[in-house]
């Protein structure tokens, strides 16, 4: 059996963030630390590049990640519940968690460890969140590890 595309793939079948649709590549610069305040949770996207056949501005069109931030430490995870597969929330000031603690779902309200992801309440218990591997250079910029 072949495996689902990003687009058509359940929440459970996906594994690794690059599986995502329109997950962007390895090097890619996703923010800068200095900008996110100490134990804030950033919902941010990434648009896709032109030429890709998709139109930016769509619903689709974009890659939905969140930077979180502790201290010097910066965590990233796509934003998207373990369980149903929608944003964790529709905006930034929808956005609920606990500095440094756990994010929780809007939808299901799913609760989710701060550290890794990991869904500790909730449907999805068990699950986690699909982690964004990360490089901070020395200004402060944070990109996708390769």
């Amino acid at each position: 059996m072949s495996s689902p595309t990003p687009s058509t793939a359940s929440p459970a079948e996906l594994r690794h963030w690059h599986e995502v649709a329109h997950a962007p590549t390895a090097g890619t610069v996703l923010g800068q630390r200095d900008v996110l305040q100490d134990g804030s949770a950033t919902m941010l996207t990434w648009p896709v590049p032109e030429g890709d056949g998709a139109a930016p501005s769509t619903e689709t069109a974009v890659f939905r990640y969140l930077l979180l931030r502790s201290g010097s430490d910066v965590k990233a995870y796509v934003n998207r519940c373990a369980h149903f597969g929608v944003p964790l929330a529709a905006r930034q000031e929808l956005l609920k968690f606990q500095p440094h603690v756990r994010l929780t779902c809007n939808v299901h309200y799913a609760h989710y460890r701060w550290s890794d992801g990991l869904c500790t309440a909730g449907d999805c218990e068990g699950e986690s969140l699909l982690a964004i591997p990360l490089t901070i250079d020395t200004d402060g910029t944070i990109r996708i590890a390769p």
